[in-house]
């Protein structure tokens, strides 16, 4: 579909015998730089207009940048159970996605972006491929779901840490699968993460009540090239008054030009 001298397109791709679903959005450019969204926990790549995944992508492709946002498994229109969902395979999930943007000729430069898990994901994609990623965006990255795990906590629900349940059930009634739990707990998120020694855009609330502000503070320690932006009185989604500050952040942080 064109629109507005962009070209749209849902768009398929397979991890592992799971079909994942999202939208391609291109620019009509010759060629054009993208950037890979990535959503967080128990959400989605962003249906309604208020989203925080639909308006960044909207904001980019405004600003010239082709987008690509998808379903990780067990989420949206994608394939696959929730229960059966763990940080590792959205990983897969994710480098599923970067090779389908790989084969597409008019994409010069490949860039992420990610909220809450989609942050962890992002970051450690990009630690595994830092050759392949420019640039990196974490939105309120939840690194803390590492020790959470640790202590037997997860969105409200508690549990034994050290005789973890095959399911757990969060307060919003998601069924969590205990592999997901048992791989949480010895993530090596910022291991990982610091062979990204490209540039980094961290953005947190101060007033985020699901992962705390210091993980951002975090990052930034282990990053060599990262800019921590705290806003005041943000939650953890970024919604309200701070979104458009959200917006502008990330629009401007991707479309500089790479050095």
């Amino acid at each position: 579909m064109e629109k507005k001298g962009l070209r749209q397109m849902k768009i398929a791709f397979k991890r592992d015998g799971l079909t994942l679903r999202g939208d391609l959005i291109i620019p009509s450019a010759a060629a054009a730089n993208l950037v890979i969204l990535l959503h967080g926990f128990a959400s989605d790549m962003g249906y309604n207009s208020d989203s925080l995944i639909y308006q960044l992508a909207k904001h980019f492709n405004q600003a010239g940048l082709a987008t690509l946002r998808f379903d990780f498994n067990g989420h949206g229109k994608s394939d696959g159970s929730f229960e059966n969902m763990t940080v590792f395979n959205e990983i897969a999930d994710a480098k599923a996605a970067l090779d389908y943007v790989r084969n597409i000729p008019q994409i010069k430069e490949i860039m992420l972006l990610g909220h809450s898990q989609g942050g962890v994901v992002a970051s450690m994609l990009a630690g595994y491929y830092p050759d392949l990623i420019q640039k990196l965006a974490l939105l309120a990255p939840a690194a803390s779901l590492k020790t959470d795990a640790q202590k037997g906590v997860l969105q409200g629900a508690t549990y034994d840490p050290k005789h973890i349940p095959d399911l757990l059930t969060t307060i919003k009634e998601k069924q969590v699968g205990g592999f997901y739990l048992r791989i949480a707990q010895s993530l090596p998120i910022f291991e990982v993460s610091q062979n990204f020694q490209k540039p980094v855009c961290l953005i947190h609330g101060t007033n985020d009540q699901v992962v705390s502000p210091t993980v951002a503070k975090t990052y930034d320690k282990v990053y060599p090239n990262s800019t921590v932006n705290l806003l005041p009185g943000a939650d953890h989604g970024l919604t309200g008054k701070i979104r458009p500050k959200v917006l502008e952040l990330t629009t401007d942080f991707f479309k500089t030009d790479l050095v």
